[in-house]
């Protein structure tokens, strides 16, 4: 998972969709009930589960579009720590207005725990992951950019996705093959060529101190040397038999 859909107003109908979900969950299909709650609390119960779902979703709404605005990228990683993120903060949200007087519910911190909040994660899990990959289509289409990050919060470079040639390593840093105005120009970033391919796999290595975009392979000079747009470069012997298919 590369993308995060951060629009404010998807994000907040989904919020409303789960919101809507916990409440028909809690209050028609009642999954705990012990038969001591009556139709008063059991409406109580379930107003209070939803809205606190949605105040939580919008939290975290707010909190990932700041993460993936300031590091451009996202992973499964990401999604898995966002969720458990959501998950704590809705069940202390929930276990407070549980015990509050409203509810002045009798179960104590395991067995609310155990008995009601398993097994609302586990009915609202799959929702919110299907409702989150859902979102990711929504996501306008434009052009492709990208952007470099190197150990000094100065050293950035954006550029479209099309324009990079190559990656090369240069000892602490890494070389940035670009085409800028017709011309190739290149650009030293602190990082590392590892780094490099963790951001952007669809780059492909073809030497222990090289990394291209294949869109800009041209041709093969010889056994051990292909050409690229306006550069050529060396081949390992490892990384051969993967570069003839292109």
């Amino acid at each position: 998972m590369k993308q995060l859909n951060i629009s404010i107003k998807h994000n907040l109908i989904i919020g409303l969709l789960i919101s809507l979900w916990i409440f028909v969950f809690a209050f028609i299909i009642r999954p705990f009930d012990d038969g001591t709650l009556n139709f008063q609390s059991w409406f109580l119960m379930s107003t209070g589960f939803s809205l606190m779902a949605f105040l939580c979703y919008g939290v975290l709404i707010f909190l990932q579009k700041r993460i993936y605005d300031k590091i451009s990228k996202w992973s499964i990683k990401y999604e898995i720590v966002s969720l458990l993120f959501f998950y704590v903060i809705y069940f202390i949200g929930i276990y407070t207005y549980y015990k509050s007087p409203i509810l002045n519910g009798g179960y104590s911190f395991a067995e609310f725990f155990s008995t009601i909040f398993i097994k609302v994660a586990l009915i609202l899990t799959p929702v919110i992951t299907l409702a989150r990959r859902y979102l990711i289509k929504l996501i306008p289409l434009q052009e492709d950019i990208l952007t470099f990050r190197g150990e000094n919060k100065l050293d950035v470079l954006k550029i479209k996705k099309e324009d990079l040639v190559c990656v090369s390593n240069a000892q602490n840093y890494v070389e940035i093959f670009y085409i800028e105005n017709g011309k190739l120009v290149s650009k030293l970033i602190r990082s590392s060529l590892k780094k490099v391919q963790e951001d952007f796999d669809f780059l492909m290595q073809i030497h222990r101190s090289h990394l291209i975009n294949r869109v800009h392979f041209k041709s093969w000079r010889n056994q051990n040397t292909i050409i690229l747009t306006q550069i050529e470069l060396p081949v390992s012997k490892n990384y051969k038999e993967t570069l003839l298919t292109l």
